[in-house]
């Protein structure tokens, strides 16, 4: 019997959800916490300084606003994501340079939104990006040989996060580097107990997240600078809005 392949989660799926995703990309900044698909492509790009730019990896794009940022210094952006929804508004505003998408405000009541590249100082930046919908433990072969590959918020929403990492070394240049954003909250809706990487007891001593990607990263990477919590707020409502740390660490692909 042959298994079918896991399908997006029905959350990532709904609309809601992707409007609160699209403004979380490309609109309004909230209590002074910067754009935050924007300051993990900076930090990508700080650490690409006297580096190759020629070809990056966002890998749990969403609706894609780091990727278009990598491209004011890449040639080449490719996004995936396992959402068909987020590609498809990615797409759209890489083709059409902007998106429009309703807001909620209270219960039934929305308000329209449209944002455009041009506004946002990265309309420069379509013609080197592009979207594809995939499973990051489970890439095509033909996604490969980047100098950059950008995970914001993605291996605690893996189905097998250790494959993965043990993996991502192969789609990696020399030299190259791996930037890992997450707020480790593991749940087993999303990933079997069994995979967390972190967050539990190991030989009766606490074992965290950081130390499961050390475990794992170690032996194709080396860390480069000291972890990082990167704020960020998504906006449910006018009234409700996510405040969340994000950890990101930075890794230098060993050479082979």
């Amino acid at each position: 019997m042959t298994l079918s392949a896991p399908q997006p989660h029905a959350y990532y799926e709904s609309n809601r959800l992707l409007a609160e995703y699209a403004e979380f990309h490309f609109g309004d900044t909230w209590y002074g916490v910067e754009n935050f698909p924007k300051a993990l492509a900076e930090r990508a790009l700080d650490a690409m300084e006297n580096k190759p730019t020629g070809k990056a990896l966002d890998l749990g794009c969403a609706c894609g606003r780091a990727s278009f940022e990598l491209a004011r210094q890449f040639s080449k952006v490719e996004g995936i994501d396992f959402s068909a929804n987020f590609v498809n508004l990615a797409s759209e505003m890489a083709k059409q340079g902007s998106v429009r998408y309703p807001l909620t405000e209270e219960g039934e009541l929305v308000s329209e939104r449209t944002r455009s590249l041009k506004d946002l100082g990265l309309d420069a930046s379509a013609p080197k990006v592009s979207f594809h919908q995939g499973d990051a433990c489970n890439l095509e072969e033909r996604f490969t040989r980047y100098d950059l590959v950008l995970a914001a918020n993605l291996i605690d929403r893996l189905y097998k996060p250790k494959r993965f990492l043990n993996s991502i070394h192969q789609r990696i240049n020399n030299g190259g580097i791996l930037l890992i954003a997450s707020p480790y909250t593991w749940l087993e809706e999303h990933t079997p107990k069994e995979e967390w990487i972190g967050g539990f007891k190991k030989d009766g001593e606490d074992y965290t997240t950081l130390d499961g990607l050390k475990e794992l990263l170690t032996p194709n990477f080396r860390l480069i600078q000291a972890p990082e919590k990167v704020p960020f707020v998504i906006r449910e409502t006018q009234h409700k809005y996510q405040h969340t740390l994000s950890e990101v660490t930075l890794w230098e692909r060993r050479p082979r």
